[in-house]
């Protein structure tokens, strides 16, 4: 990853789940970080895709995954994808705890049916 423009290393996230999700009462698949002002979204492969939507909002081009144990990056703009960059602001993920979908209880029982790859 060369650069770190649109990449605010001292920001923390915006919470435990996808902020749209959690205001709608949806749920999610994965949880994206945006890398530049910590707001977290759903992945493209959730029903909302809040993540993708935030990117063409916001224009901030870079998101870090924000599930346990992974660290890599994805660049918007470009497509590309970076296993590793700046550590950013604690927390790094969700808790593990916290389901994959998520969250407990709002996660339909057919969930597989809707997920787009």
């Amino acid at each position: 990853m060369t650069g770190h423009q649109g990449i605010e290393p001292s920001v923390p996230p915006s919470g435990s789940g996808c902020v749209e999700c959690d205001a709608q009462g949806g749920w999610w698949f994965h949880l994206r970080r945006c890398a530049q002002c910590g707001h977290v979204g759903c992945c493209d492969s959730s029903p909302a895709k809040h993540a993708t939507a935030h990117f063409r909002q916001s224009g901030h081009p870079f998101v870090q995954s924000f599930e346990p144990g992974e660290s890599w990056y994805w660049n918007f703009e470009t497509n590309e994808l970076y296993e590793s960059g700046p550590e950013l602001a604690p927390p790094v993920s969700h808790p593990t705890e916290q389901p994959a979908p998520g969250p407990a209880g709002r996660v339909p029982a057919d969930w597989a049916k809707t997920l787009r790859a």
